[in-house]
């Protein structure tokens, strides 16, 4: 069940035990939920018995945490990216909706659990998770603000619409699966142009 962009968030040999801990637990969140997995639920698909599982990960609540750490991070990173790779904000705001809905569409499986499941993250991860939240959020606010400044956005209120952005992309994870008639690729260039007309954004 596992989406084509997951293993990628661990590289390593498909052997390895906190490897195949993660996947598994990522295909025991999306199919049961966080709350009715167990610890055996998740040794049984990783092919292991639960107390091998406390070898590597002390509970569930680490996976998860892990989990949702690393699908958060790797978020920030491709905005991070799209932001350092021109100084143009058209072009910037057009590769970070590109790639984060790729991303989105890629990763539905991962995408879905870390944001339905932030509740139930223990409070050191959540925070750092949150920190994570808003330092993207920040991101594509300032490149918003950038194009207003240029006078190649029109937007009253760049704080919203950096959320009305990241919503558009996160919410890819919520509906996308592999039966989707679109390919990432296409549906990130057509989210991109929504975003950049929903800007004002100039010819």
């Amino acid at each position: 069940m596992n989406d084509p962009a997951t293993a990628d968030l661990w590289p390593g040999e498909g052997t390895e035990a906190p490897r195949r801990l993660l996947l598994a637990a990522v295909d025991s969140f999306a199919r049961r939920g966080y709350h009715a997995t167990t610890t055996r639920d998740i040794a049984t698909a990783a092919g292991m018995s639960p107390a091998a599982l406390y070898i590597h990960y002390p509970s569930k609540a680490a996976l998860l945490a892990e989990i949702s750490r690393t699908g958060h991070q790797a978020t920030f990173d491709l905005v991070e990216r799209a932001e350092a790779a021109s100084t143009d904000p058209v072009r910037q705001m057009r590769r970070l909706v590109e790639d984060f809905t790729v991303w989105h569409a890629r990763g539905h499986t991962v995408g879905r659990i870390v944001n339905n499941e932030l509740h139930a993250l223990p409070e050191d991860t959540f925070a750092a998770v949150a920190e994570l939240r808003i330092r993207i959020e920040e991101t594509v606010r300032r490149i918003i603000e950038h194009g207003v400044a240029a006078g190649l956005f029109e937007v009253s209120d760049p704080r919203t619409a950096a959320r009305a952005v990241t919503s558009l992309g996160v919410d890819v994870s919520r509906w996308y699966t592999e039966r989707s008639s679109e390919p990432p690729e296409e549906l990130g260039r057509r989210y991109a142009e929504l975003v950049l007309r929903m800007l004002g954004a100039t010819a």
